[in-house]
């Protein structure tokens, strides 16, 4: 019986220790909810068939559209870097916790800005430790995108600017 208990309570500690995933994050400030999908177009009828979708006659597509509409593109510039800045930033860069440059310290910036926009975005994505300190990669958010990164730190170095 002894024997038997030894390698249960083993089993017992390791399924206890296995990892878990880190809770998720809370959402961003200034966001909204992602579109509902758009509902799957209606086949066409005799008529509809009929009309021209080209937009070769300049009347457009039956739906008033013309062919050379797009769909629109979200751009960088629309992520909201304030937001993710005091969600995720602002913990070290308002107080220059581990060498941080401080939001609006030009001095603090200056050599960072001079380096170039590609180094800044590296560093802040892929993490760095310099002479000064240190940067976790993406602030330790890790489930924060590229982009958003990159309009975080867009928002800090126009602090300076």
């Amino acid at each position: 019986m002894k024997h038997a208990l030894l390698p249960l309570l083993v089993a017992l500690a390791l399924v206890g220790c296995k990892p878990q995933d880190p809770p998720p994050l809370p959402p961003q400030v200034g966001t909204t909810a992602p579109a509902p999908a758009a509902p799957a177009p209606a086949p066409a009828t005799t008529e509809q068939a009929a009309t021209p979708t080209d937009g070769a006659d300049g009347e457009g597509i039956a739906d008033g559209t013309t062919s050379t509409d797009a769909a629109p593109v979200v751009a960088a510039a629309a992520i909201d870097g304030a937001g993710i800045y005091a969600r995720a930033c602002a913990t070290c860069h308002a107080t220059g916790l581990a060498g941080a440059p401080k939001l609006g310290d030009a001095a603090d910036w200056g050599p960072r800005i001079a380096q170039g926009e590609a180094t800044l975005h590296e560093h802040a994505i892929k993490g760095f430790t310099g002479e000064k300190g240190m940067m976790p990669p993406k602030g330790g958010f890790v489930n924060l995108s590229d982009d958003e990164v990159k309009a975080a730190v867009a928002h800090m170095t126009d602090s300076v600017q």
